[in-house]
């Protein structure tokens, strides 16, 4: 039912709640409240003292916008009071818009927070607000009421009115997507019942344990349509006809016995598991995960050699053209021996072009390596039969598609050198098969990590000097390319003129970033590669795909600005060949603590999974992966950090429900589900 069923929902109050993801009846249920106001826990400002955590409830007497001289920040001040005294209230670097909103003269707020006091004035910093309507004192008729995020032009007592109307509809519904011996099975509270306990406060019966208890319970029911449909999904995949590959061919063995060296345990295990995957029938939707540097590319040429000797051929696409060339490079280094073309596909490429596409199209060619170009609509392949996607989140939903949409079912292995933490992986590629390299490869050096603060730029020039003059090489990584504006961050290009002038005159100082062309990109590297180049200046282009054995040293300059993961990748760039290694982590002395703990991470840790989990507790997982780009859904109330224990029951619970039923009954399972948690966009990210 639209929202606008309701009695009270007008257009204004709709569009309001629109903003908040709220536009069905059933939305409602899923608006959990943000506390539960309980009158017996609301004190009075004359009674408040410096250092107690309180709640308030007062009305705005005045507001303004200041300078607070002593934090040398800009900042909000509102004061409030209840008719016995009043109280401060402080934001730093906050939305100036946003509080101008709520702080209106006569406005009634909850207020909690942590009480100080600052020049003998009791005052909060950043207290958690929610506005009152002029009648919701809690000391009126109700003992305890539940507080809701803010809904531009809803005020509290509205929304409590609306989700009221809600419940009434509810009563005739035959609750959540568990059936009721089910709930009864796993011991879970009803669906019913927890949306009444998150709501409904009133009285003496409310204790917020049970309303905590129902918030699990809506969680429950989020997570379980998700992994229910991720099962739903993976069950249709393994109805579809693939190719069953023989997978002890010729050029596979040649392969493996060519390599000149041994395969570390991790990489023969996930190797198997891939292999396995392409001797059977089902299309494989195998996803490769390894740490930078363990060896993930020998893994996937394997499988291509398998395609290869089936006639068939193979597809390799990569985010960037200086990785697809690194894998080109590779590749055709190891093929040479055995006699098989390999083609490099890019944009720019001419008359070049038309030769490799038609080598492509005729099956001459068995195996294509290129960036987005292998999916543009003139590639036309003759047999393709395994499709290789590295960094795979790195591409768009459409992208991914368009290449598997080049054969009917291929084979698809992707892979990512972007640890993603174990207990998130399940959620992330619930629907895909896993393989994870977990070990180094042997003569790979640790990395020897530091942060050093400006203060110390000229002990890190030292450090350069000293690997250079020894004939190594060094990266220097710098977050943007060219100066902008009042920005303090250095920047590659002017950074670059000045290491070369001034700091290392007598060495060779090149300069590499996004925006210069395929063939200058390719030129530079080449030169830095074979020792022309004595210092890389660079900006995160390098992140993933370069593999320069002689360079020995990274310098990160305004580290602070990067995130775990992204400096877990570029201190990859080294530590690749057989001399000792070091990452020097350059951060602003005006750092902020959490930036400070990300950094003191790095130097503590080389294990990419112990650095992907910090980095989701930091992050969360929107910005750790990219919501639509990953594939995970927005949740809307779970949190895949703090509620992953719950995930864990879903998936398990899933499994049970899903074991053993029909295709028939998994079909009336999923029309019962309906589409009330997940959008269609998010899952089909993940297939």
């Amino acid at each position: 039912m639209p929202l606008t069923s309701l009695k009270g929902v007008g257009p204004v109050i709709a569009k309001g709640m629109a903003k908040k993801g709220i536009e069905r009846v059933d939305d409602l249920f899923y608006f959990v409240p943000i506390r539960w106001l309980d009158r017996g826990t609301v004190r009075r400002i004359s009674e408040l003292e410096a250092g107690e955590d309180a709640c308030v409830v007062a009305s705005v007497d005045s507001y303004r916008s200041m300078f607070f001289r002593h934090a040398r920040k800009k900042g909000f001040e509102a004061v409030v009071t209840d008719g016995t005294g009043f109280l401060s209230l402080k934001w730093f670097q906050w939305s100036k818009g946003y509080l101008q909103k709520i702080c209106r003269k006569g406005t009634v707020l909850f207020l909690s927070g942590k009480v100080g006091n600052f020049g003998g004035i009791l005052q909060i910093v950043h207290p958690e607000v929610a506005v009152l309507g002029d009648d919701e004192n809690p000391e009126a008729t109700r003992r305890v009421i539940p507080l809701y995020s803010q809904v531009d032009g809803v005020k509290q007592g509205s929304i409590r009115n609306i989700i009221s109307e809600a419940l009434n509809v509810l009563d005739p519904s035959p609750g959540g997507i568990l059936p009721r011996d089910a709930e009864e099975r796993f011991g879970i509270m009803g669906f019913n019942d927890a949306v009444r306990y998150v709501h409904v406060a009133n009285g003496g019966d409310f204790r917020e344990d049970r309303g905590n208890e129902g918030i699990r319970r809506l969680i429950l029911e989020e997570y379980l349509h998700f992994q229910v449909t991720l099962m739903s999904r993976k069950r249709k995949a393994r109805c579809e006809r693939g190719i069953a590959f023989s997978t002890d061919g010729p050029l596979y063995r040649a392969f493996l016995g060519n390599l000149g060296f041994e395969l570390t345990g991790a990489q023969s295990r996930a190797t198997s598991q891939i292999i396995s995957d392409m001797g059977r029938d089902i299309p494989m939707n195998r996803l490769l995960q390894g740490d930078v540097g363990s060896g993930k590319t020998v893994c996937a040429v394997a499988s291509a050699c398998v395609a290869i000797d089936n006639g068939f051929q193979a597809a390799f696409m990569a985010p960037t053209e200086i990785l697809a060339e690194q894998h080109y490079l590779n590749v055709h280094r190891w093929f040479a021996e055995l006699g098989i073309p390999v083609a490099l596909l890019k944009g720019g490429m001419g008359r070049e072009r038309r030769d490799v596409l038609e080598g492509i199209r005729t099956g001459a060619t068995p195996i294509a390596i290129g960036t987005h170009a292998v999916i543009q609509g003139d590639v036309e392949f003759h047999k393709l039969g395994l499709v290789v996607i590295d960094e795979q989140h790195r591409f768009g939903v459409e992208q991914r598609k368009r290449l598997k949409d080049k054969s009917r079912f291929p084979d698809v292995l992707s892979m990512t050198a972007t640890p993603i933490p174990r207990t998130l992986s399940m959620v992330v590629y619930g629907d895909l098969d896993v393989s994870v390299i977990d070990e180094m490869p042997a003569g790979r050096q640790k990395v020897a990590t530091k942060v050093l603060s400006d203060d110390d730029r000229e002990r890190a020039q030292a450090m350069m000097r000293e690997e250079v003059a020894a004939g190594r090489g060094v990266f220097v990584v710098y977050p943007l390319i060219e100066e902008s504006g009042n920005n303090p961050v250095r920047d590659a290009k002017s950074m670059a003129a000045e290491l070369q002038h001034r700091v290392f005159p007598e060495y060779r100082v090149g300069l590499l970033h996004g925006k210069m062309s395929a063939r200058d990109k390719e030129d530079v590297m080449a030169r830095f590669r074979e020792g022309e180049l004595n210092v890389l200046v660079c900006t995160t282009v390098i992140e993933v795909g370069i593999d320069v054995p002689r360079a020995t040293m990274i310098v990160i300059e305004n580290a602070e600005r990067f995130g775990l993961s992204q400096l877990h990748q570029l201190r990859g760039r080294v530590g690749r060949g057989r001399e000792r290694s070091r990452c020097i982590l350059l951060a602003s002395t005006k750092r902020t603590h959490l930036a400070t703990k990300r950094l003191r991470i790095m130097e503590k840790t080389s294990d990419g999974f112990a650095i992907a989990e910090e980095d989701l507790k930091i992050r969360g997982v929107g910005d750790m992966l990219g919501v639509r780009q990953s594939g995970m859904p927005a949740f809307r109330i779970g949190d895949i950090v703090r509620d992953i224990d719950v995930m864990i029951e879903a998936r398990k619970m899933a499994e049970e429900l899903t074991a053993g039923i029909s295709e028939g009954e998994m079909a009336r399972l999923m029309r019962h589900i309906g589409d009330r948690f997940v959008d269609e966009r998010d899952l089909s990210a993940i297939a």
